[in-house]
């Protein structure tokens, strides 16, 4: 992928007598959403490699006093504007850092400040290996090889390989309980989204993103693990769940929460990795692909609820309309 040849160059130029100590993933809304996998990963597979995962604005205003030339700053803006995330790539290059951008316009402010950009692809014929959530988890990859020698990287790129098969079958596998979603939960005001492990940041951003900004209804995530220390409280029959269940090793939290739900509430919606085919992938590696299967599977359940809502994922009431 491009991307060992970024960090490649970085290790060769920036990096060659300093020592890479930090890297900071810095985005705003669903940018930064995508950027959780990769932190995920970093926190669990790196033994001195320190993550940082923080939106634009409070990278600016409270600026971590680890940020300098051991740093590397990784900013995602979709349409490359973001002031916020503008203004975060400025600092990181003041302060010393090594940027890597990554957005879809090649006309973007934000890569005044990129020492390299990715400039990926959009649209329904995009491959999934080549949205932000799968090159910032690659570029992550690619890090921790260079300065750990990762041993599982050989098993990343297997699963890069096959990743987009896999959710090519979910798709259509899915279509039909797509629009029975629709059907069925088109009146509802309120969602709960739940999932585990480096999946929880979808269903974090499947509640902001798809759900209250695009289709302007309420909506809380929820991680599994937390479920039963307050949250399952409110389980009724009133509000539906989505579960997205994970495959690997958090499984078993995601099914704990599924066999309550199943006992007290009847309006749960169930994504299941595993059923979805994520466990040809090496096991290995398995848990860092399940938001990356989830994305692209989410986006066709919020696809058909905007069309039955006659609600377009486009319409906002305040977001670039107003002055805030």
């Amino acid at each position: 992928m491009q991307t060992q040849s970024i960090i490649s160059s970085l290790m060769s130029g920036h990096f060659q007598h300093i020592p890479v100590r930090q890297v900071f993933l810095v985005a705003c809304g669903g940018s930064l959403v995508d950027m959780y996998p990769a932190h995920y990963f970093l926190n669990e597979q790196g033994e001195n490699l320190r993550s940082w995962m923080m939106t634009a604005n409070e990278f600016v205003y409270a600026t971590p006093h680890a940020l300098g030339e051991s740093s590397i700053v990784i900013v995602c803006s979709h349409g490359g504007n973001t002031p916020e995330s503008v203004a975060a790539a400025q600092l990181a290059k003041t302060r010393g850092a090594a940027t890597i951008t990554l957005t879809h316009n090649a006309e973007a402010q934000l890569l005044q400040w990129a020492d390299h950009n990715l400039l990926y692809k959009w649209g329904d014929d995009t491959l999934v290996t080549e949205n932000p959530m799968a090159l910032i988890l690659s570029l992550c990859v690619d890090v921790l090889r260079q300065v750990e020698d990762y041993a599982g990287w050989h098993d990343f790129q297997q699963s890069f390989g096959q990743i987009d098969q896999v959710i090519r079958r979910a798709r259509t596998q899915v279509a039909a309980r797509c629009a029975d979603f629709a059907q069925q939960y088109q009146h509802e005001s309120l969602f709960y989204v739940l999932s585990s492990g480096a999946s929880y940041g979808h269903a974090y951003g499947f509640a902001i993103c798809s759900l209250m900004e695009m289709q302007r209804l309420d909506a809380a995530s929820i991680h599994s693990g937390e479920f039963f220390h307050g949250p399952f409280e409110v389980t009724d029959n009133h509000a539906p769940f989505i579960l997205l269940m994970n495959e690997g090793r958090t499984r078993g939290l995601d099914q704990r929460v599924l066999g309550f739900l199943n006992r007290y509430n009847d309006k749960t919606v169930v994504v299941d990795a595993r059923e979805l085919g994520l466990d040809t992938l090496p096991v290995s590696v398995v848990d860092y692909f399940n938001p990356v299967l989830f994305y692209s599977i989410m986006c066709d359940y919020r696809a058909a609820l905007a069309d039955i809502r006659q609600h377009p994922l486009s319409t906002r009431r305040y977001m670039g309309v107003v002055e805030y």
